[in-house]
């Protein structure tokens, strides 16, 4: 049975500590977590776990065989790799590493130890997101025409990152796992507003192949919580919000198509000979999985484990990612001035 350990008991590190508990073939070890009262919590929670202060102790334990980085984005590498240095599985919170150097660095030590490498991208785990990818890939949306995200609230203002590294990694992570394409350059503006904090409000956008764009609209500062994605294509349209209880998903037989010949393309006679098409079909709400995601994901990372196979959500993920929100950081800084990706997919 598989030994994992939790750095961290704040936020994160208590939920992925439950599905570790739920989880067949494996058993939570050992958690560490510098805070007194988070170390009584978990005590009382899981007697049976060895509660220690530093995530050294917990990383030296031999009855630990991976370890799970549920701490602030700064602390992720050196945790990590100290990790996979012992000979330790790594499953790291969102997003792996503070730099795409330090997420190479993470890769290389993975694939020279023959371990698993795994970043804890939830929502890929997701049903909504699942049965959206399936969507996709089998064609039935069409050509993607864009994909635009909005994931605002009011809070939780973070001290280390800004509200791209913060909110816009979940749709990152999302759109690499959907799209399964590699971004050429990104513009992003944004401004913080209050005093001593990283920007709290963004808005970026991703410009893909084939002249289709990403936005997104991330916000701490907003007075009402939103969570909705759509995605526009060709032949059909998705709506996903995942405030909603149900149905979070919801495809639209909608769209537009151009009829008429013309003889001289770009002419204004061509043009007013063109004949615009408005479909207006059905709408359906596909069935969806209702497992907790971070179970699901979990479960994902014990059988990865085990059978030594690459995650969905694996460090090379992780790494595109990391390179999409430095890409965007940049192009913030610049007042919204493109930053291109050159060579992200021969990286990737």
């Amino acid at each position: 049975m598989i030994g994992i350990g939790v750095v961290g008991y704040g936020y994160w590190g208590p939920n992925l500590a439950r599905c570790i508990s739920e989880t067949d073939g494996c058993r939570l070890a050992s958690i560490a977590d510098f805070s007194p009262a988070a170390r009584k919590r978990a005590a009382g929670r899981y007697p049976a776990a060895e509660i220690v202060e530093t995530w050294g102790d917990l990383i030296a334990d031999p009855q630990v065989d991976a370890v799970v980085v549920a701490t602030p984005t700064r602390q992720h590498f050196d945790i990590a790799l100290a990790a996979l240095r012992a000979g330790k599985h790594v499953l790291v919170e969102k997003p792996m590493a503070s730099s795409s150097r330090e997420a190479v660095i993470l890769i290389e030590e993975a694939e020279k130890r023959g371990l698993v490498l795994m970043v804890d991208h939830t929502f890929v785990y997701t049903g909504a997101v699942q049965k959206i990818r399936e969507l996709v890939t089998s064609g039935a949306v069409g050509e993607i025409f864009y994909y635009d995200s909005t994931r605002i609230n009011l809070g939780l203002f973070q001290s280390d990152v800004n509200v791209i590294w913060d909110l816009a990694v979940h749709d990152l992570a999302i759109l690499d796992f959907v799209l399964d394409t590699c971004p050429l350059a990104v513009s992003a503006t944004g401004a913080g507003h209050i005093k001593g904090s990283p920007e709290n409000m963004a808005h970026i956008t991703y410009y893909l192949e084939g002249g289709a764009t990403a936005h997104f609209n991330v916000n701490w500062l907003a007075p009402v919580k939103i969570r909705q994605t759509l995605i526009g294509g060709s032949r059909r349209m998705i709506v996903y919000d995942d405030v909603e209880p149900s149905e979070k998903v919801k495809v639209y037989d909608r769209g537009v198509s151009i009829d008429g010949e013309t003889d001289l393309p770009g002419s204004t006679e061509a043009l007013n000979r063109m004949r615009l098409n408005y479909r207006m079909g059905d709408i359906w709400t596909p069935q969806l999985s209702v497992k907790e995601a971070l179970l699901s994901e979990v479960e994902h990372f014990v059988q990865c484990v085990e059978n030594r196979v690459k995650p969905m959500t694996s460090g090379l993920s992780g790494l595109r990612v990391v390179t999409l929100l430095e890409g965007a950081t940049q192009s913030l800084g610049r007042r919204g001035q493109p930053v291109e990706f050159a060579g992200m997919r021969e990286a990737s």
